[in-house]
């Protein structure tokens, strides 16, 4: 069965610790097990999940301490709580933390089955836009090296001969990255749900994304010597628009 994300699980309930777990990995999930906040946290530094389920009640987090850690342990995690214990003033701390269910114990696990595929599909819809915009600030800085050494006067041969080097070597980054980027927007593309969520996150607009990719492709085209810092500039204040747009 292939993976289906991991998750955290914290809860000092032994019994429930270990059925909630089991009832996990049955649909394919990697979990580990934390019985208290403090092992939690040490866990979330160590390794990255996509999905934490930690009770309310236990020790280091009756006051929702650990929850209100995890962002900055694990951006953009999401957070599934369960209570045994359930009150007015859980329920509405909550909403500002990163949590997407409050569910009561004993637990219905098909409620939790479903919050948990949603929410690990969200997230992972979080990190591909993430990692799109990484890639596109990354295409940016590479036109505009091109641009500024495409400025620098040649007045031998024997000069341009370290500016050729450092565009060829640009020019395979920027390649990289545009096949990169190509490859992210198919994939959210490809995924109702990844769409709808890259939209609710703000990633970057498919159409403005594949129109910048479209001239930078028919640009990188032209020989060296034909390229100008011009171009190169119009096309890096596109990216800068774009990611500004993210924001």
């Amino acid at each position: 069965m292939a993976n289906a994300g991991r998750v955290l699980i914290a809860d000092d309930e032994e019994t429930v610790l270990e059925l909630t777990a089991e009832v996990l990995r049955q649909e394919g999930y990697e979990c580990d097990c934390s019985p208290d906040a403090l092992m939690a946290t040490q866990l979330l530094e160590r390794a990255a999940y996509d999905l934490v389920i930690t009770d309310i009640q236990m020790p280091g987090n009756s006051n929702l301490e650990f929850v209100k850690r995890i962002p900055h342990l694990a951006e953009g995690v999401p957070v599934i709580l369960v209570t045994g214990y359930p009150s007015l003033n859980s329920a509405m701390e909550s909403i500002q933390l990163p949590v997407v269910a409050y569910l009561i114990k004993p637990v219905d696990f098909e409620l939790l089955l479903e919050n948990a595929r949603v929410a690990v599909k969200g997230f992972q819809a979080f990190q591909t836009a993430r990692e799109m915009r990484r890639l596109v600030q990354r295409w940016k800085d590479d036109l505009s090296e091109v641009e500024d050494a495409l400025k620098i006067p040649s007045p031998s041969a024997a000069s341009t001969t370290p500016i050729d080097a450092f565009l060829q070597l640009m020019f395979q980054n920027i390649v990289g990255s545009l096949s990169n980027i190509i490859r992210l927007s198919g994939t959210l593309a490809a995924d109702k749900g990844l769409t709808e969520a890259c939209h609710i996150l703000n990633c970057p607009r498919h159409r403005d994304l594949n129109e910048a990719l479209g001239e930078t492709i028919e640009v990188l085209k032209k020989p060296k010597a034909a390229l100008k810092s011009k171009e190169l500039g119009t096309l890096r204040a596109k990216l800068e628009q774009l990611l500004r747009n993210e924001r």
